[in-house]
């Protein structure tokens, strides 16, 4: 692990508890990586304004692969956006509100729109997107944003992805499921991998000098990228075939106790 120069974690089910909490001490941690000079990144489906309100204290410090990839900054700047046409996400929104269970948001950059009618999902929605608009209709909505964002109340995300998500969507979208309530679409291409190659490049990091967290299918090309991915115990089904190494479930801190390791080897 002494090679190991930038670690990047997924967060829901993965870093944080089911309880949506940090682990112990965790800011302690990214400081004592950064003082080794490795770079730190956190990789989530959550948007860029989140995971800043998230981390107050390292916003400007570490990497953030926001939405999926679809949005990068690195120490405060942002690298990356990959913006989805006006067009595309109506067609989304309003194919989801009219032929699925599922509810649609559409991602802006500024704030996650959401309709009218779905105001009883505010604490969901707003666990995630901490900027939330409600809108009379998501699929009439004009403006900058990166992804359509599908919650299903009945915890149907993988069934209704098969079924009716990745038949319509798969072959001219990033589509993925993120969670058992949730279905990411963003733009061909984008992803947690393709992220993280292109920081690595910026950076000159290459992908084997690289560590990675995750637990479910929107981490599976960021962990298959990377050459110390790890998977931690309560991960989804079929994610197996994604990272070469496991560690402890998210109740159990699986990613502190790798990171104990990784500063061990650079001390």
């Amino acid at each position: 692990m002494q090679n190991i120069k930038f670690i990047a974690t997924d967060m829901d089910h993965t870093l944080l508890t089911e309880a949506g909490a940090l682990p112990p001490h965790f800011e302690d941690y990214l400081d004592r990586l950064e003082a080794l000079g490795i770079q730190f990144a956190i990789a989530s489906g959550r948007p860029l304004y989140t995971l800043r309100n998230l981390f107050p204290r390292h916003k400007d410090r570490l990497t953030l692969i926001a939405d999926n990839g679809a949005v990068v900054a690195h120490r405060g700047q942002i690298l990356d956006k990959t913006l989805m046409p006006t067009a595309d996400y109506q067609e989304i929104a309003q194919f989801v509100a009219a032929n699925t269970d599922g509810r649609p948001l559409v991602c802006g950059l500024d704030a996650a729109i959401a309709a009218e009618s779905d105001r009883q999902y505010d604490a969901v929605y707003r666990e995630f997107y901490h900027n939330l608009d409600f809108v009379p209709d998501p699929a009439a909505w004009t403006g900058e944003a990166n992804k359509v964002t599908i919650y299903l109340p009945k915890g149907d995300a993988q069934e209704t992805f098969a079924a009716q998500i990745a038949p319509r969507y798969g072959a001219r979208f990033s589509a993925a499921v993120s969670g058992p309530v949730w279905i990411d679409i963003m733009m061909k291409g984008v992803n947690k991998g393709t992220a993280i190659q292109a920081i690595g490049e910026k950076l000159g990091i290459a992908t084997a000098d690289m560590m990675a967290f995750g637990d479910t299918f929107n981490d599976a090309e960021m962990l298959a990228t990377v050459g110390h991915g790890y998977l931690v115990a309560n991960a989804a089904p079929g994610m197996e075939q994604y990272a070469k190494y496991r560690t402890a479930s998210n109740a159990e801190y699986g990613v502190l106790q790798v990171l104990d390791q990784v500063i061990a080897a650079h001390q």
